[in-house]
C-alpha cells in the first residue's frame, strides 16, 4: 500500500491536522486521575492466530479512523513490557518516583499507595493490568502481581489508589480539567499528560507525523481476537534512536488496540503495549466504587503536600519546577531534535561523595554515564536504548531520542 505523505501545513490543512490531534487525545482517556498511571502503557504481544482478511484502506484513512473513534467505554486485560536497557531498579523506584515506602522518611510517613512509587516500578520489565473505562470521568488500573494488587480508581472528582500487600490507601481530588496545566508547584496530585493506553500512546507518535516521517499501512493482525490494521510509523532522519513504531488498530472501532515501538539499534521492543482481553461494552458502576478496607491506612494528598512544602521552606530548598524550563531550546526538528535546557543553579551534576545524590540514585547514574569532551568542553552521557542525555561540567543538558554522536554534535555547534 501506498505510504502516507502528510499534506503541507497550509491554513487550511493545518486547522485539519490540528484537530485530529485533539481527537486522537481523548480516543480512550483511560489515564487515572490525569493519567496517574503514567508509564503503565495498557497493550501485550500480538496475539496472532492468522491475518485477517480485511479491506484495502490508506495510512491517511487509517489516521483520520483513528481520531474519529468515539470509544469512551471498555474494559479488558493488558501486558507491558518495557526495556530500556536500564539495570535492575530494585528498592531505587520509591526514590526516584518520590512516592511509595522510599518516600516514608525516618517516621515513617508517607504512603506505599502513592502512585509516583508506582511509575517508576512500571518503567522496566513485564507487567499485567486489568484495565475499565467510561467516559471521561471513570477509570480503573490494576496492576496485578503474583500476591497482591495496587488499584489506581478515577471516579468524578475522586482519585484513590490503593496497595493491597501493604494495606494503604492514597486519597487526592482529581486534576480539575485544565485548572491544573501548568502548576509548578508540588500538589500530591498524580501526574497529568503522560500516556497511559494504546490510545494516548498512538496518539504522541502521530502528532510526529509530517515530512520528515514515512507512514503506511503494513498488512493486518488479530490482537485479543480482534481484527486489526497495522500502521507503521518510521522517521526518515537519520540520527534517531527510534526504528519504528507500529499500531495495531482495531478495524471496527479504530481503537489503538496495541503500541510497539522498536529501537533503530535491533533486538527487543522498548515498548510493547497492548490488550490480550478487550469488550467494548460498558463496565458495571461498581468497577469504579471504592472504600478503604477496614484498618487501611489513608494519606490524603493534600495533607502530604502540605507537609512537603513546610520541610522545604525548612531546609531552604527550591523545587525544580515547569517554570525552570523557560529558556529550553530546540536544536533540528522531526525525530532529530534535541532540547537543550539549564540545570537549575547554572551547574552541572553533583559528583560522588558530595551528599547531593541519595546512594541508590548515584549508583544509576555511574552505571548510565559516559564521560565525553569536546568543543563545547567536558560531560556526561546518560544512554538508554531510546532517550540520550548530555549533561556538561557547566550545567547544560542536551537531551533527545538521538545517538551519543548527535547529542555531541549539538553541544559543539
Amino acid at each position: 500500500m501506498a505510504p502516507y505523505e502528510p499534506a503541507q501545513d497550509t491554513s487550511e490543512t493545518g486547522e485539519l491536522r490540528a484537530g485530529r490531534r485533539k481527537a486522537a487525545r481523548y480516543v480512550v482517556p483511560v489515564a487515572v486521575a490525569g493519567v496517574a498511571a503514567a508509564t503503565i502503557g495498557l497493550v501485550p504481544a500480538l496475539a496472532t492466530s492468522g491475518d485477517p482478511d480485511l479491506p484495502d484502506i490508506t495510512a491517511q484513512e487509517l489516521i483520520e479512523k483513528v481520531a474519529a473513534s468515539e470509544t469512551q467505554q471498555l474494559s479488558g486485560n493488558v501486558k507491558i513490557s518495557t526495556d530500556l536497557g536500564l539495570p535492575s531498579m530494585g528498592g531505587m523506584a520509591g526514590g526516584f518516583a518520590g512516592g511509595g515506602s522510599a518516600d516514608r522518611g525516618e517516621d515513617g510517613e508517607g504512603s506505599a499507595a502513592d502512585p509516583r512509587a508506582k511509575l517508576m516500578e512500571l518503567a522496566s520489565g513485564t507487567h499485567t493490568l486489568r484495565v475499565a473505562a467510561d467516559g471521561p470521568d471513570k477509570q480503573k488500573v490494576s496492576v496485578l502481581d503474583d500476591a497482591a494488587e495496587y488499584s489506581l480508581i478515577h471516579n468524578g472528582d475522586e482519585m484513590w489508589a490503593y496497595d493491597s500487600a501493604s494495606n494503604e490507601a492514597y486519597h487526592a481530588k482529581a486534576p480539575d480539567g485544565e485548572a491544573h496545566q501548568g502548576e509548578g508547584k508540588r500538589d500530591g496530585k498524580a501526574p497529568e499528560g503522560l500516556p497511559a493506553t494504546p490510545a494516548e500512546f498512538a496518539d504522541q507518535a502521530l502528532k510526529a507525523v509530517d515530512d520528515t516521517t514515512s507512514v503506511e499501512v503494513d498488512g493486518t493482525a488479530q490482537v485479543a481476537g480482534r481484527d486489526a490494521y497495522r500502521l507503521v510509523v518510521k522517521p526518515k532522519q537519520s540520527g534517531s534512536t527510534v526504528g519504528q513504531i507500529t499500531v495495531a488498530v482495531d478495524a471496527r472501532t479504530g481503537t489503538p488496540l496495541k503500541f510497539t515501538l522498536t529501537p533503530a539499534s535491533g533486538g527487543a521492543a522498548v515498548v510493547d503495549v497492548g490488550f490480550t482481553k478487550v469488550d467494548f461494552g460498558k463496565p458495571s458502576a461498581s468497577t469504579f466504587d471504592f472504600t478503604p478496607p477496614k484498618g487501611a491506612k489513608v494519606t490524603e494528598a493534600d495533607d502530604k503536600a502540605k507537609g512537603r512544602d513546610a520541610e522545604d521552606r525548612a531546609k531552604g530548598g527550591k523545587e525544580f519546577t515547569e517554570q525552570d524550563l523557560n529558556d529550553l531550546k530546540v536544536i533540528g526538528e522531526g525525530w532529530s531534535s534535541i532540547a537543550e535546557l539549564k540545570l537549575p543553579g547554572g551547574q552541572g551534576l553533583p559528583t560522588a561523595g558530595s551528599g547531593d545524590v541519595p546512594p541508590d540514585a548515584q549508583k544509576l547514574l555511574d552505571s548510565l554515564g559516559d564521560r565525553v569532551d569536546g568543543t563545547f568542553g567536558s560531560g556526561t552521557v546518560f544512554s538508554t536504548r531510546l532517550i540520550n542525555a548530555l549533561v556538561t561540567d557547566d550545567g547544560t543538558v542536551y537531551v533527545g531520542a538521538v545517538t551519543k554522536d548527535a547529542l555531541v554534535k549539538a553541544a559543539n555547534r
